[in-house]
């Protein structure tokens, strides 16, 4: 009874944004401004953050995949759910078979034997025997119910490939984040050297009656404004390291764990593109999504099987006697074999009404299993948007930076020889300070977004060596 389930529909697009997809990134100077190419005939690696080239974040991962509180529990979790499958296979579509013993003593009046006039009497009953009980599944409850189970068990292993797939994509973006904290740190602390090398030239100015009070001022104010952003980045960096630490199921106080910088990392060059089509069935998100919408079709079929007869078939063989010696001899044999239907006529609408809430609870379960695929084509649009504009991104902050240093460097000579004032000179620190700290963040955003992109297609868990399946799915 009830509707059978079928997989849903792949979505009818063949893209994911309105303009054409980047077939490239375009190309910056260094390292991280390799041109990355983008190809529906590649294919995720399981451990796709070998790509970036890292023992380091190798070990990392494997490490928290390993070890971490959060992978553990799905994993815990998805075999609670595969033996409760299990367990509910046998229990509901095959016969019980149990056996009992019983011993009792017995008083009974004569009465019971059509004469009130005799005593009395006392005896012991001694009763061995096997009991079958089966149920027949005319309509499909049973078979229902298993089914239920069964895709509540896939919804708790796609649940553990997302948590999985959630972890390896945090520890490589802590990573990332981690070495962008120390190139920022690396850059304000070459400026704040740069700035006291400057504010001793304009003490000697003042010193000498070529510079006003107001110029060493300045000076010491923009010292101390860029040593007062030290303190927050260093309680960022160390907020990453800590985070780092509980991700790969430590302690935050673990001083093993590497440190990274961005010039460790290598940025993959060639990335996937699944076509959407394909994309709905590597997302574990999406995945779990049709699994409980596979369960509440099998639930809508449980509630309207209910509402049918139900057959139970009984039957038991034994031997019954008033003396314990004399069990399973002749004479002593006893059994029984029945049948029960059982047909609801009235429960005060309580079958209908549960009926109706599990087609609701289907007609919820497509929602969100639609609401699952949407969110899937955006998370790959946006990346994919993402890695093209921070390409771009790159590539301007890095002439922005070179155009800032070398404007910066003239005004240095300009103003120890009076060319410019004071206020001129503050600008120029200013706005290379800003320039070199976007450029890191440019950075550190290609290589994010690209571990970003691995996670929006799956992460390639189809490649591992059992092929994503654990605990006997």
């Amino acid at each position: 009874m009830g509707p059978d389930f079928h997989t849903p529909a792949p979505p009818a697009t063949s893209h994911y944004t309105r303009a054409p997809e980047p077939t490239e990134t375009v190309a910056a100077p260094g390292a991280s401004g390799v041109v990355q190419t983008f190809s529906g005939e590649r294919d995720i690696p399981a451990d796709w953050w070998t790509l970036y080239h890292s023992s380091a974040l190798d070990d990392l991962v494997r490490a928290a995949l390993a070890d971490s509180p959060s992978v553990q529990a799905a994993r815990a979790t998805l075999t609670t759910a595969v033996e409760t499958w299990k367990a509910n296979r046998g229990g509901l579509l095959l016969p019980a078979l149990d056996a009992q013993g019983e011993a009792a003593r017995e008083r009974e009046p004569g009465a019971v034997v059509g004469d009130p006039n005799i005593p009395s009497f006392i005896f012991n009953l001694f009763d061995a025997s096997v009991s079958v009980t089966y149920r027949l599944d005319i309509f499909g409850a049973s078979r229902r119910q298993v089914e239920s189970y069964r895709a509540q068990a896939e919804y708790q292993r796609w649940e553990f490939e997302a948590a999985r797939l959630s972890l390896s994509a945090n520890v490589v973006t802590t990573a990332v984040s981690i070495a962008s904290l120390h190139a920022q740190i690396g850059a304000l602390t070459d400026i704040i050297a740069s700035e006291r090398e400057q504010l001793k030239v304009v003490q000697r100015q003042f010193d000498v009656g070529a510079a006003s009070r107001s110029d060493v001022l300045a000076q010491q104010t923009e010292v101390a404004q860029n040593e007062a952003q030290l303190p927050g980045l260093d309680k960022q960096l160390a907020q990453a390291q800590h985070r780092l630490a509980v991700l790969v199921g430590r302690t935050p106080d673990d001083a093993t764990l590497p440190d990274f910088t961005l010039d460790q990392l290598t940025l993959p060059a060639e990335l996937p593109l699944s076509v959407p089509a394909k994309l709905v069935r590597q997302r574990p998100d999406v995945q779990a999504a049709e699994a409980s919408l596979h369960q509440s079709t099998a639930l809508l079929g449980v509630a309207t099987a209910n509402m049918y007869p139900q057959l139970n078939l009984t039957g038991s063989i034994g031997s019954e006697t008033i003396q314990a010696s004399e069990l399973f001899k002749t004479g002593s044999a006893a059994w029984n074999i029945g049948g029960s239907l059982t047909q609801p006529l009235f429960h005060g609408g309580e079958l209908a009404g549960l009926r109706r809430a599990a087609r609701a609870d289907l007609e919820r379960a497509t929602a969100e299993y639609r609401e699952a695929v949407l969110a899937a084509l955006q998370d790959v649009a946006d990346t994919l948007r993402a890695l093209e504009a921070d390409a771009r991104t790159l590539q301007a902050d890095l002439i922005t930076e070179t155009d800032a240093l070398d404007t910066l460097n003239m005004t240095k000579l300009q103003y120890k020889v009076g060319g410019v004032s004071y206020l001129t000179l503050l600008n120029a620190e200013r706005v290379y300070l800003s320039a070199r700290q976007s450029r890191v963040q440019a950075e550190a955003a290609r290589y994010a977004d690209t571990a970003a992109l691995f996670q929006s297609l799956g992460g390639g868990w189809w490649n591992r060596q059992n092929n994503g399946k654990e605990n006997g799915l």
